[in-house]
């Protein structure tokens, strides 16, 4: 049986029981069409956004000895390793940046990119036993991955600060401009990314599993292929369309220019992975929407 959505105010329906007027407060109705979204349904579930929000913090806190330590622990882990190969062995340029700041701020983008996208890609198959039992609108499983995932974020932002303010004290002259108020929208531009790719992700991966297997070994990838561990400038001129079509590029570039000072991307790139954003993003939503109607029948 297919599943409907949409809710929506239906006063005076009749009952089918005893054929008297009743007013209802809420009807589930199906969709009409491809661009039939609902988006309105998710202010009536707003609350249950942010139960899962609470609920995928607490089961990461769950059972853990240094709880949201992790948080810190790893991705300055990560920034001594990037630094000893990328910076000591390879030599690779920073910008002027302090490699500190420089691979641990690409570190945190990248991971709040990747794990959004990773837990957005898998919100039909790791929940197709909730969404077999109950109805609520489906959007609200990958709207809470995002929102969750900035809990993370938001404690190795407190940690870039303190390794800002010690490079600051030790005579950097690195200094943030006033810039630095437009951090959320980068961020806000990475979260509609990662949703956007996760959506359609979700979609394909619905029906063929091993594409899961493969697009997870290909994140990997798709990182070296993203400045992170290395400067936009450091590009050879004849590979540098890939980074044009990558739309990752762009924000992790922009957000080393309002935080660090390092060179601006260039405005075209800019303008283009905002335009790549922006498709990513509806055509998931079209396509999430579309599928989730019929997931329960192949699952």
């Amino acid at each position: 049986m297919a599943e409907t959505d949409g809710l929506g105010p239906f006063p005076d329906a009749p009952s089918s029981d005893s054929g008297e007027g009743r007013a209802w407060s809420l009807v589930i109705r199906p969709k009409s069409g491809w661009i039939d979204l609902n988006l309105g349904d998710l202010l009536h579930y707003r609350d249950l956004v942010w139960l899962f929000v609470k609920r995928d913090n607490s089961t990461v806190y769950k059972q853990t000895v240094l709880g949201p330590l992790w948080f810190i622990i790893q991705p300055i882990i990560t920034t001594l390793i990037y630094g000893f190969v990328f910076g000591g062995l390879a030599r690779l340029s920073t910008d002027g940046v302090p490699a500190a700041l420089f691979y641990f701020g690409g570190t945190m983008l990248w991971q709040y990119y990747q794990t959004t996208l990773l837990n957005v890609s898998d919100t039909f198959v790791l929940n197709a036993g909730l969404f077999g039992k109950v109805y609520f609108p489906r959007l609200t499983v990958p709207i809470g991955k995002v929102l969750s995932n900035l809990f993370p974020l938001m404690v190795q932002t407190l940690t870039l600060a303190a390794i800002y303010i010690y490079q600051v004290l030790g005579g950097s002259p690195t200094r943030p401009g006033w810039g630095i108020i437009a951090l959320p929208l980068v961020v806000l531009w990475l979260a509609l990314l990662a949703m956007g790719i996760g959506m359609l992700v979700s979609a394909l991966t619905k029906k063929y599993r091993d594409l899961r297997q493969l697009f997870q070994f290909g994140m990997g990838l798709w990182m070296y292929a993203t400045p992170i561990v290395y400067p936009l400038s450091e590009i050879p001129g004849r590979v540098r369309w890939l980074m044009w079509v990558n739309p990752v590029t762009a924000p992790v570039e922009l957000f080393r220019s309002i935080a660090f000072g390092a060179p601006f991307p260039p405005t075209a790139m800019m303008l283009t992975s905002l335009a790549l954003t922006l498709t990513c993003f509806f055509l998931g939503l079209l396509l999430f929407r579309h599928n989730e109607a019929s997931f329960v029948d192949v699952a």
